[in-house]
């Protein structure tokens, strides 16, 4: 990579590309949104409500008056409201039309454990199960040709996860940042580098990507509980933590940079990864675990009842 710092000042223009961005009404998925808008993209932003899409999209307009934008509604906690997103999609959106597909919502260290409407645990449903589902019933409707590109955004969490196949859902036991939490996350990582080893086994042009914020302040934070933590967080915020807009900045690597390689993985620069500007991160050895890879894909389709293959489609 360029040893110039990368800004969203970098990113090549977007016109005529169609852009899905999960979890875009708020914190870096909104500044990821609102930046791929401002180069010319064309930008589906599904949120959990009308209300929170519409609003996502004002805004965007109140800073790029001419954007495509399209609001929807998805909830990544629900299959059924997946299945018909992907439904939607593809009825308003036919073939093979989409450019970029950035699985970027998420929740963080929810307190006490809860189950979704499928019978999941919140967290491994919302930044894992969710995803994953999404990604394979869009899948056939990703141009595939160079440029096309899945990007996941992960966290520095997944560093201190475990993929524990007796708890994925912590039935046995619930710690909400180190234990659901990072599990989810080193899922998505997990994830986006196996879904590059199959892009590449199938000789598709498309690639996978992924990111992470770093220590980006959002509103992912609310949900934090405990003493020491909330502490350690209110002491090191002000020295270690960036905005919203600066933790955008690994995703739009990830997603539009020429300099992102299939599989490659983004965070910030600075100490621990916790801020700057993006640059690769490290990759924990359990996300290039192939067993372990292999075993999480297959548990997957099988908690999602959505079978995820690649190979059925090629090149154009």
């Amino acid at each position: 990579m360029s040893k110039t710092p990368w800004t969203a000042s970098q990113i090549p223009s977007q016109a005529g590309r169609r852009v899905v961005i999960t979890g875009g009404n708020s914190g870096i998925g909104f500044h990821a949104a609102l930046e791929l808008a401002r180069r010319g993209a064309e930008v589906i932003l599904p949120a959990r409500s009308e209300a929170k899409a519409d609003d996502a999209v004002r805004r965007i307009r109140q800073q790029v008056p001419d954007a495509k934008v399209l609001p929807a509604i998805l909830d990544l906690a629900s299959l059924a409201s997946v299945r018909a997103f992907a439904s939607f999609y593809a009825e308003r959106f036919a073939g093979a039309s989409l450019d970029l597909h950035i699985n970027n919502a998420g929740v963080m260290a929810l307190p006490t454990r809860e189950l979704t409407v499928d019978g999941y645990e919140r967290q491994f449903a919302t930044n894992y199960l969710g995803p994953f589902a999404l990604t394979a019933l869009l899948f056939p409707n990703l141009k595939a040709q160079a440029g096309t590109r899945v990007v996941t955004v992960a966290s520095s969490a997944a560093n201190f996860g475990k993929i524990d196949f007796n708890n994925l859902q912590s039935e046995a036991s619930y710690s909400p940042m180190w234990g659901a939490y990072a599990q989810s996350k080193l899922a998505d990582l997990i994830f986006a580098r196996a879904l590059q080893r199959r892009l590449t086994a199938a000789r598709s042009p498309i690639i996978s990507t992924s990111a992470h914020p770093g220590y980006a302040i959002t509103n992912l934070q609310a949900n934090t509980n405990g003493f020491i933590l909330k502490l350690m967080m209110a002491i090191l915020s002000p020295l270690l933590s960036q905005d919203a807009a600066g933790g955008a900045l690994p995703t739009l690597l990830a997603a539009a940079s020429p300099e992102a390689t299939p599989g490659g993985y983004y965070g910030p620069g600075g100490f621990q990864e916790l801020k700057g500007p993006p640059v690769p991160a490290k990759i924990t050895p359990a996300a290039n675990d192939t067993v372990l890879a292999d075993r999480l894909w297959s548990a997957t389709e099988q908690l999602t009842g959505v079978k995820f293959d690649v190979s059925a489609i090629r090149p154009l």
